[in-house]
């Protein structure tokens, strides 16, 4: 393999062969089509959304502007679409953008049950999909394929990170509740194994109606100080407008006062943004990546800032990275061929604006890479709009992920 490797680079050396533009291209149509599928309009649509479409145009600006009149075609689109967290329309609209579209790699997808049937689609039609936007460990396990990749993060990093350090350092007795779909169950499995290595324990758990068209979730959290024996800490696994909607409540209900602490789960910058971080001051979480974490981070924030008017999230770096990581497999392997183009995405090693060490398993598809530790700040501590976030720690990514699961049969 190596030397076929290293025969191919001659050629294309040579110029007979490799990438090529125009009409020599080996593209279906000579032009690429990525799509953005994901919530536009719903609880997750500040996170990811419309505005993921647009780091996903910036990836191939960039791609544009490095190889210049290399690149293998210089006509690279976007197609997008809402599937409103729903399974159903999640499946239709991969379809529709596969076999319709043109797309050749469908990205993001938050809400692990579509991101569920976006995987089954792919792996139908044999083209590629980057999760990027869902958590389930299902999708690098049982529902894994060859054409999947997972990207940013899953439920084992976050209870890794978030469920041992909690119950190291705030307290053994937890009550979790959990958006009821494929996303909250897994969570709860991940954090209640986390929970029971690091010696605690989960003394109660409930799962809320998702969507929570309500908002409403005070029957849980009033339930929470009556458990015998009282939790220290109630651990909240939604994410997006219903993390909101939670952590409102539990402040309303004073909670903390009445020694129940807080841990979330997942948390996004657009969170702590709408919350203010007072509301949350002091929680730790599990980031997949933070926009002010280093130079190379906020330059890029800077530039998302000036073409959205907001700071991204981790989310909206992972569309970046990863559209950006296709485009570069299909250059290299100069066709948008989706099984040449998993050859050369198998086993790479990356380290970008988002993947700090990071791999690309060939075993599994799991994208690893450094997680990091951290902490909302109080108001007091805030220096700047969006700077709401201190690093604690950054946890390796041989450490961040779970090992390849037997499950997984690529």
């Amino acid at each position: 393999m190596a030397a076929a490797s290293a025969a191919a680079l001659l050629v294309a050396g040579c110029g007979g062969g490799g990438p090529q533009s125009g009409g020599d291209s080996k593209l279906t149509g000579d032009k690429i089509v990525l799509g953005v599928l994901n919530d536009q309009s719903g609880a997750y649509s500040e996170l990811s959304g419309r505005n993921s479409v647009k780091a996903v145009e910036m990836a191939i600006a960039d791609f544009k502007a490095e190889h210049g009149d290399d690149a293998v075609t210089k006509d690279i689109t976007v197609e997008t679409a809402d599937h409103q967290n729903k399974p159903d329309v999640a499946n239709s609209k991969a379809q529709e953008m596969y076999d319709r579209k043109g797309v050749d790699a469908i990205l993001d997808v938050p809400t692990s049950s579509a991101a569920l049937k976006v995987a089954d689609v792919a792996k139908e039609k044999k083209k590629l999909y980057f999760n990027i936007g869902a958590a389930t460990t299902d999708l690098t396990g049982k529902s894994c394929n060859r054409y999947t990749f997972h990207y940013a993060y899953d439920t084992y990093m976050l209870a890794h990170g978030t469920g041992t350090v909690t119950t190291e350092q705030v307290g053994k007795n937890w009550y979790i509740l959990y958006p009821n779909y494929a996303f909250g169950q897994d969570m709860e499995k991940s954090f209640s194994t986390a929970i029971a290595a690091a010696g605690g324990t989960v003394v109660g758990k409930d799962g809320a109606p998702f969507p929570n068209t309500s908002g409403d979730y005070s029957s849980f959290l009033l339930k929470a100080p009556t458990l015998n024996p009282k939790p220290q800490v109630l651990g909240t696994m939604q994410a997006g407008a219903e993390l909101v909607n939670v952590v409102k409540q539990y402040n309303e209900f004073k909670l903390r006062e009445k020694g129940v602490g807080l841990a979330v789960g997942l948390m996004f910058i657009t969170d702590i943004h709408s919350l203010t971080p007072d509301a949350l001051a002091g929680t730790t979480y599990t980031d997949a990546w933070y926009w002010n974490f280093d130079q190379q981070n906020r330059e890029w924030a800077d530039r998302f800032q000036k073409e959205t008017g907001t700071r991204p999230s981790f989310a909206h770096a992972a569309n970046y990275s990863a559209a950006m990581q296709y485009l570069e497999a299909v250059q290299a392997a100069g066709t948008d061929d989706a099984d040449a183009v998993v050859k050369q995405l198998e086993g790479k090693e990356v380290n970008d604006l988002f993947l700090r060490n990071g791999k690309i398993r060939a075993e599994d598809h799991r994208v690893v890479h450094d997680a990091y530790l951290a902490q909302v700040k109080p108001q007091a501590e805030v220096k700047e709009p969006w700077d709401y976030v201190k690093v604690l720690k950054t946890i390796p990514a041989a450490e961040a992920f779970r090992a390849p699961s037997a499950d997984c049969k690529l």
